[in-house]
């Protein structure tokens, strides 16, 4: 029997998820929770509120408004909600996802319980970790849209559904690896966020490139401290899942967090820069929940000490920069 999935949410990337699914010939149904953007999506093949350009064949999607009748006609369920609006929406389906296996492509906390995403699954809704999986980067969704080359890791402690998700995701344009370490990579794509917005904020300070090096140098060692001490197992910080997508949400132009980060370093308080992002930055909610899990550990993690303080402090971005770069080496 060929798997129905189920994309959970009509963002960048759950929009270049089901693109990705359907070019290689999946049936997928497709959480939208905009009515409007449903009727659209039915009439003209096309997300018109992200990633325009991609025009999908309507005979391989059902999607609809309704978050209950997509989970229910699915056999695999992929989360690409932002995580600050996740929990309001599990709590509907919280009855239909338990036998489901589950996978989430997101880049975040939990706000409510302050846990990854797989470990909220696990505590709240009893699903087994051996049904859930993680899809992660380096990867951007405008670059999918294109059709640029682009990397996925797939992880998951059970290594079968694991590689099926790898092959369904495999294409001409997308190459993806299978890891078992799905609180590495999961932790990992979380980390990058922060260290995205504090090279942002260093950028709107006018730091150059050769302090922006030195902060990501510092910002891979630190990840690798972070992430051991939840959960220290056999594990290459170089590899593309960690490594990798730290560089591409840190550099790269379409990184949702970097702009944050840049637009603060130029003076705009936060309730004015969030105004004018269109997307969600999982980084703001991810420094919190990072600095409350090492806030006794300053020396070991100044990134994120210093990030928390210009966050939710509201410290002086210059001011903490400096002090972080003599901490930097």
């Amino acid at each position: 029997m060929n798997k129905k999935y189920g994309v959970l949410g009509g963002g960048s990337w759950g929009t270049a998820l089901v693109k990705i699914l359907t070019d290689n010939k999946c049936y997928v149904n497709w959480y939208v929770r905009n009515k409007e953007n449903v009727m659209h999506i039915k009439k003209y093949g096309k997300n018109f509120t992200y990633l325009r350009s991609v025009n999908f064949d309507i005979k391989k999607i059902h999607v609809s408004d309704s978050i209950e009748e997509i989970t229910q006609q699915s056999d695999i369920i992929i989360l690409a909600i932002p995580s600050p609006f996740l929990e309001k929406e599990l709590l509907k389906i919280q009855f239909q996802i338990i036998n489901k296996i589950v996978f989430s492509a997101l880049k975040g906390v939990i706000p409510k319980s302050n846990l990854i995403v797989s470990e909220h699954l696990n505590s709240f809704y009893n699903i087994p970790i051996t049904r859930i999986g993680i899809i992660t980067g380096p990867c951007h969704a405008e670059e999918v849209a294109l059709e640029k080359l682009s990397y996925l890791t797939v992880a998951s402690k059970n290594k079968s559904i694991g590689e099926e998700m790898k092959g369904v995701l495999t294409s001409s344009y997308i190459r993806v690896k299978f890891s078992e370490d799905t609180m590495g990579a999961e932790y990992a794509s979380m980390l990058k966020n922060i260290y995205a917005l504090t090279a942002g904020i260093a950028h709107g300070l006018n730091y150059g490139d050769n302090f922006q090096s030195v902060l990501i140098s510092n910002s891979v060692k630190e990840m690798k401290r972070f992430i051991n001490s939840i959960n220290k197992v056999k594990r290459d910080i170089n590899d593309s899942e960690y490594l990798g997508d730290l560089l591409v949400t840190a550099y790269s132009a379409f990184s949702r967090n970097r702009t944050l980060g840049n637009m603060l370093g130029k003076g705009y308080s936060l309730k004015a820069a969030f105004s004018e992002m269109s997307m969600i930055s999982e980084g703001y909610y991810a420094t919190k929940n990072a600095f409350n899990i090492v806030k006794k550990s300053s020396n070991e993690f100044p990134i994120i000490h210093a990030t928390y303080g210009i966050l939710y402090k509201n410290l002086s971005p210059k001011k903490l920069m400096k002090t972080l770069s003599e901490k930097l080496n």
